[in-house]
């Protein structure tokens, strides 16, 4: 895994998701630390959303905005898979590409279709960050993850790839790296613990504000 060789998949991170998705904010907290990651070692970084008109737009707190050219596009989608013909064309054009890595929502829909989808073609390997996925419903996590490994792809955590990708601690950049590791430690710790140990209960949609009917999530507003 090198960052010459790999690409990131941010999936669906959108705003009318912060009501029903379990721990979103984890989410949103761990989708920074890989945008940052990006932009440190100079990884492109495509973006996807679910229907936009219905769900929104990627939430503004991930500061897709700050990774200028890396961000190659946003695009809109209705297949549930990121595998869209303009993402696959993305990657035909960049040969040399062997990793993908995902974070995004949900992990049991968008997420999973999307390493089918990839694994399907054969050329990526799909890495999973366990501490940036996430479902509506929290038992679909573990379950969801359990499928990917099963197909074939790895699943990793925000800080394990990240230090998979860096490579050297000798490196240029290391220094840099390390501020980003150690300023984004206690927010890792929290969001692994909330997502992948349910340690954290993050507040749940009313019945008015959410329906689950995934594929991702139904939403509504509150009335």
């Amino acid at each position: 895994m090198h960052p010459h060789t790999t690409i990131f998949f941010l999936c669906d991170v959108q705003t009318k998701f912060r009501n029903a998705i379990y721990g979103f904010d984890h989410v949103v907290a761990t989708a920074n630390k890989m945008v940052n990651l990006a932009k440190l070692l100079g990884i492109e970084v495509v973006c996807t959303t679910q229907n936009r008109k219905a769900l929104g737009p990627t939430d503004p707190a991930i500061d897709t905005d700050s990774l200028g050219p890396l961000l190659l596009n946003t695009y809109d989608k209705t297949l549930f898979s990121m595998l869209i013909p303009e993402v696959k064309a993305i990657l035909d054009a960049r040969p040399a590409i062997n990793s993908v890595v995902i974070f995004g929502i949900e992990s049991h829909v968008c997420v999973l279709q999307t390493v089918l989808s990839l694994l399907e073609m054969g050329k990526h390997t799909p890495y999973i960050v366990a501490d940036g996925v996430s479902s509506c419903n929290s038992f679909e996590i573990p379950i969801a993850l359990d499928r990917m490994r099963t197909a074939g792809a790895i699943i990793s955590t925000s800080e394990s790839i990240a230090f998979q990708l860096i490579g050297d601690a000798g490196s240029s950049t290391f220094k840099p790296f390390s501020k980003l590791i150690k300023e984004g430690k206690e927010s890792t710790k929290i969001a692994g613990e909330a997502l992948l140990q349910g340690r954290v209960a993050p507040p749940l949609a009313s019945a008015q504000e959410a329906e689950v009917a995934s594929g991702g999530v139904v939403v509504r507003s509150a009335m």
